[in-house]
Formats: structure tokens, sequence, C-alpha cells
């Protein structure tokens, strides 16, 4: 599915918000941006405040049980998603919530290897939990986190998670190996990166890098990118040596 000629249409990110002018934000820039505008993905970003049932645009009101805050209606959000995401279609349907799955490179990949994805962003609150079963049922919704921290809203978690799907789309980086030697790609952090001028601040370039010995170099990239991994994310150096034995 990554091959270009294999999809109906251009990758399509659809984001059902109430603020339909945050998008496409940072994704209107760089190489995401580029790709945009060459078509080779498409972004939707729908107003759920359109599928309001009363002249006032009403999409939330008060928690039963009490409590502070608002919390988004069932019918109003359900009618946005039936609109616009089509359950046997491919893509996943996603809600940001910090009550989710971490949100991963693999999931990213995921998402770029399929015809779209559909993001439902909460205000307020949230959205109310019949809404999320609902659609559980229906597309096998998922919640998906970027980590242990509350946003405002879903909008600027779906930015993020976009950026990272679309940067994995066919044409919008550079050569595959540049991809395969980022973070988590290998189930490591990357290793240190240098560049010119070979001295600054009286700091030298590490000798193997300019050896033109690509065997040692290599060597070297992956024994450091082991170093940082295990001192810094051991939840990850656990998974990779298991993976290794």
């Amino acid at each position: 599915m990554t091959d270009e000629a294999s999809r109906a249409g251009p990758w399509t990110a659809t984001v059902l918000t109430l603020f339909p002018e945050m998008l496409p934000g940072m994704l209107g820039h760089s190489l995401a941006g580029k790709a945009l505008a060459e078509g080779r993905w498409a972004l939707e970003a729908v107003d759920i405040r359109a599928f309001a049932r009363d002249r006032h645009g009403t999409v939330d009101d008060s928690p039963y049980g009490g409590g502070a805050g608002m919390v988004m209606r069932p019918d109003v959000v359900s009618d946005a998603i039936a609109a616009h995401h089509d359950p046997a279609g491919g893509r996943r349907l996603i809600y940001p919530s910090p009550r989710g799955r971490v949100f991963t490179q693999a999931m990213a990949r995921d998402w770029a290897d399929r015809p779209g994805v559909t993001l439902v962003c909460g205000r307020y609150e949230g959205l109310d939990q019949r809404v999320i079963d609902a659609w559980v049922e229906k597309a096998a919704m998922e919640e998906v986190s970027l980590g242990d921290f509350v946003l405002s809203g879903g909008e600027p978690a779906a930015v993020v998670m976009l950026d990272a799907a679309v940067r994995l789309l066919p044409g919008v980086m550079g050569t595959a190996d540049s991809l395969n030697e980022e973070s988590f790609e290998r189930g490591l952090l990357e290793y240190p990166l240098y560049t010119r001028p070979p001295v600054w601040d009286g700091r030298g370039v590490p000798e193997v890098l300019i050896s033109g010995h690509h065997g040692r170099v290599a060597a070297w990239r992956r024994a450091q990118a082991e170093a940082i991994t295990k001192a810094r994310r051991p939840d990850l150096w656990a998974r990779y040596e298991k993976e290794q034995t």
C-alpha cells in the first residue's frame, strides 16, 4: 500500500474539529507543506459545529452527575464522523486522548501505509463516552495519546501525529535510508550527528567519522545508539535487548 500507484487517490487526513481554521498550521510548511501543495497528500478539516442540531450551533452540554466543564454531545459528534469516515475504507479512526495508547513510530508507519486517517478532536472535557463506544464497535476507533500530559484540545496532538505519518509517505522525505536511520526505526534512539566545521568551540568531530572507513563508522554509530538508548530510555533498551535474543 505504500506504492503511490496502488492508492485510489492521495493519502488523505480528515480532521474533525471545532476549530478548522487551526489547520493546516505547521503542516502547511516545510516538507509536509510542499507535499500538500504537490498533491502527495490531502487534508480535510471538518467543522463539527456544522452538525449541530439547533440554530445556536450547540455542540456540548453539562456532564451528567455534575462536575466542572462541558462534554461534547454524542449525537453531534457521531453525525460528523458518519459523514466523513467509511468504516470499510481502510483508514484508522483516531481520538487523540490522554487516556489512549501512547503514539509511536510504528503507529505513524501503519497510518502511512493506509489510504489515510480520520482524527476526531475533542474540546472542553472531551467526548461523551457513548460516541466513543459506538465507534469502537463500528470502526475500531482508537484513543491515542502523545504522552502523560493534557492539552486544551485534540488539534495540537492531531497535527503532531499527522506530521509523523506524512513524512513517511512516498516522495515526501529524501532517501529511504535517511528514514531508516532515525530514532525508533530500529528500536534505538538515533546516534549523534556532526557536520562542518571540523572544529567548533574547541570541540572536534570524532575521528572515526572522518576516517572514510564505512564499517568502522557503522559500528561506531550502532554503539552510540545503543549507549544513548540504554542511558536515556531503559524501557526501549529492555525491549531492544529482548528482541535481539
